[in-house]
């Protein structure tokens, strides 16, 4: 039986959704996965019980202040000589591949243990020739050497004729309309979004926070993070305003919401995706958060559904496969699932 050790970012709970769809997708297979994740204290994370008895390490992450990068604060809560020893001290023997969704103490381990390392996620798909914003040398040395592996298998909402695979997703569950637009902004003041969202005496929020405050206002409601909560209420939501992280905006798409995305200043990835999504017009951008971007997002019309295949199970049968030296060939499968505008042939990316 093949055995994988699958290290996972939780900085974000991006990471965290398309590892719940991959845990599915090999709970079905003959594999033993065990799960790593880092990024953020383990009292921190929520409804993980489909994760088992997962480990934990510090690992690295960004701090973020006021809706941007906090370099000073970033290099103060390091820990660069813990990040070193939880890498030299992973054991890895009896691992057959590790699989890492930008999670750098199991990327790093697997290097240096002369182990397989095969990277799955959006990050990944900077390798190739997307369009890209912020790209000055730290962020796109950042980018690679974070959580380096020897495979990568990058998502994207287009292809751009690059073998980059479409978003893996858990499959979309309809639900009845609340008429209400879900707000995740987490990097931002909590009381300056709701401020801000008063203003719309007429449209109901459901804005969920890492650190909810009571709601003072009849048209808002204020949660805590809940997976089943968020999910319910995205499903039946009008439209989502959120930073422009990957795996979220992935699912507005995936059940047609309209989506106002607020980039967070000073990283590449989230810059980078707001200007996809402009390229693509898959959504507005707000380089702020201000009122009359609000206001013009509110009174645009729907945006049409985007359906992808099933990457989560095809992910999971070419690595259980063991066949790994060409990914683009999975991606161009993947694709052709999509639609006619699916590129003939993508090249297979340099390792």
């Amino acid at each position: 039986m093949m055995r994988i050790l699958y290290g996972v970012q939780g900085t974000g709970n991006g990471h965290i959704t398309r590892a719940r769809a991959m845990q599915r997708a090999f709970a079905t297979r003959h594999v033993q996965v065990d799960y790593l994740l880092s990024g953020r204290d383990r009292d921190a994370f929520f409804d993980m019980d489909c994760f088992g008895d997962y480990q934990h390490r510090h690992g690295l992450t960004f701090a973020v202040s006021n809706g941007r990068i906090d370099i000073t604060r970033t290099i103060r809560q390091l820990k660069a000589r813990q990040f070193l020893r939880d890498v030299r001290e992973l054991d890895l023997s009896a691992y057959d591949v590790i699989l890492t969704d930008f999670e750098p103490v199991t990327a790093w381990a697997g290097r240096l243990a002369g182990k397989t390392v095969i990277g799955a996620g959006h990050q990944y798909a900077f390798q190739y020739r997307i369009p890209k914003a912020g790209n000055h040398p730290l962020a796109s040395a950042i980018m690679r050497h974070f959580a380096p592996a020897d495979i990568a298998l990058g998502f994207h909402w287009h292809h751009f004729n690059q073998p980059v695979l479409p978003p893996l997703l858990e499959p979309h569950t309809p639900c009845p309309p609340n008429h209400s637009v879900v707000v995740y902004l987490p990097f931002e003041d909590t009381r300056h979004v709701c401020e801000c969202l008063a203003m719309f005496p007429l449209q109901s929020f459901d804005v969920f926070s890492p650190q909810p405050i009571p709601s003072e206002w009849p048209n808002i409601r204020v949660h805590p993070l809940s997976r089943h909560g968020f999910q319910t209420t995205l499903a039946g939501c009008e439209g989502v305003i959120c930073n422009t992280g990957f795996e979220l905006i992935s699912e507005a798409l995936q059940s047609g919401k309209k989506i106002l995305g607020k980039p967070l200043h000073g990283q590449m990835e989230q810059l980078s995706n707001a200007r996809a999504l402009q390229m693509l017009g898959l959504a507005q951008i707000m380089p702020t958060l201000d009122r009359e971007s609000i206001h013009t997002w509110l009174s645009a019309s729907a945006q049409p559904r985007q359906h992808y295949p099933d990457v989560a199970n095809a992910v999971a049968d070419w690595i259980v496969s063991g066949d790994w030296h060409d990914p683009g060939r999975l991606a161009h499968q993947l694709w052709q699932q999509i639609g006619p505008d699916a590129p003939d042939t993508l090249p297979i990316p340099a390792v």
